[in-house]
């Protein structure tokens, strides 16, 4: 395994939703934050689409113990800063009951953009995900562990779904905020590509017919960084609590170590129809941990904690040597007690109440900054 593998470079971005305490609402406070936010965190800390959003995100890092260790300060400066006004935080795919209608879009151009592009489709992204860098310099490298890892893109979705509630309804899924994102066009899991060549040929063609004016407009679920040298992961909704986000992104870093491992001994993860891994997709999306998924080597449905579980297997000879192991095997914990939306549509059964949905979703999103 090439030493470069060893030294890999990481960086992970939250999305946020700033809450009212008095009543569990959205609160369009994001400006009151940055005020003081921008001093503590610098870039760290930016605006989202909405005014009730703030996004952060932590410097590039050399290990999944530092970036943990940045997050946890980052939420907590965060949160201190909003508690100072009155204010608290969420960090959850969707409100349980706040309505999109209800939200000022943050005054940037690109956000005006993409409403005056979009219309009512970029009114409803009131959504929060989180997404994740890994650093890849090889550009070819980057297009061919895009084409092999967009199969897990769904098996990571179980994992992280956390927006079972839409404007106070009960959705019956467990994450739509993916719902709500794949309405704006160049969305979902990505296309295979035969090269980096190949992959700017198409961005090319894009540009030229004003189908996109820049390589951002391009929102797969896995996609080279149009800004840096890396891959990005944009399937998961944000989670709660952050031993679970540690965990998932240590197994996306176990993933590209064992593709790139097969890859020194001329192996590769099978590359599989788009339209199937979609169908796994609106599975995760549908049922989360709770469903099956089609185990597309063997061509049959296997409960989606099994494959999960199997996943771990699979990559389980890089964990030691990528020092992750005791952040990876908080996957079996997500396993055995149900992702946030589980725990969320738990309390709602249990009070009939979506406040209370916000309730646990506040006291989650400090879990572990403070103790």
């Amino acid at each position: 395994m090439p030493q470069s593998l060893y030294n890999y470079t990481i960086g992970i971005e939250e999305e946020y939703q700033i809450i009212d305490p008095e009543t569990g609402e959205l609160s369009s406070a994001v400006d009151i934050l940055l005020q003081d936010g921008l001093d503590k965190l610098g870039n760290q800390i930016t605006t989202e689409m909405m005014q009730c959003q703030v996004e952060v995100g932590t410097r590039v890092c050399s290990t999944i113990q530092e970036a943990k260790e940045q997050l946890i300060t980052i939420r907590r400066t965060v949160y201190e800063i909003a508690k100072k006004h009155g204010l608290t935080l969420i960090a959850a795919g969707t409100h349980p009951f706040s309505k999109w209608s209800d939200q000022d879009i943050t005054a940037r151009a690109r956000y005006r953009g993409l409403e005056l592009e979009n219309k009512v489709l970029a009114r409803q992204l009131l959504i929060c995900g989180m997404h994740m860098h890994i650093g890849i310099d090889d550009d070819d490298l980057r297009i061919d562990l895009m084409n092999q890892l967009g199969y897990f893109c769904p098996h990571l979705l179980c994992l992280s779904a956390s927006s079972p509630f839409w404007a106070g309804y009960d959705t019956g899924l467990q994450s739509y905020r993916s719902v709500i994102f794949e309405c704006l066009p160049r969305t979902g899991i990505p296309p295979v590509f035969r090269s980096w060549g190949d992959y700017q040929e198409f961005l090319d063609i894009g540009m030229k017919t004003n189908s996109i004016d820049e390589p951002t407009k391009i929102r797969w679920d896995l996609r080279p960084s149009p800004k840096f040298p890396t891959l990005e992961y944009r399937i998961c909704d944000v989670c709660p609590r952050i031993e679970d986000t540690i965990a998932i992104c240590s197994l996306k870093i176990a993933l590209v170590a064992k593709l790139i491992k097969m890859r020194r001994n001329n192996q590769s993860w099978r590359i599989y129809r788009k339209e199937l891994i979609s169908e796994n997709k609106f599975r995760a999306v549908r049922y989360g941990l709770n469903g099956k998924l089609l185990d597309l080597g063997k061509q049959k449905e296997i409960d989606a904690k099994k494959l999960i579980f199997e996943l771990l297997t699979f990559v389980d000879d890089v964990v030691d040597d990528l020092n992750i192991r005791e952040e990876i095997s908080h996957i079996h914990t997500i396993l055995s007690e149900g992702n946030s939306a589980d725990r969320q549509l738990k309390v709602y059964q249990e009070t009939g109440s979506t406040r209370a949905v916000v309730d646990l979703l506040i006291k989650e999103s400090m879990e572990g900054v403070y103790d």
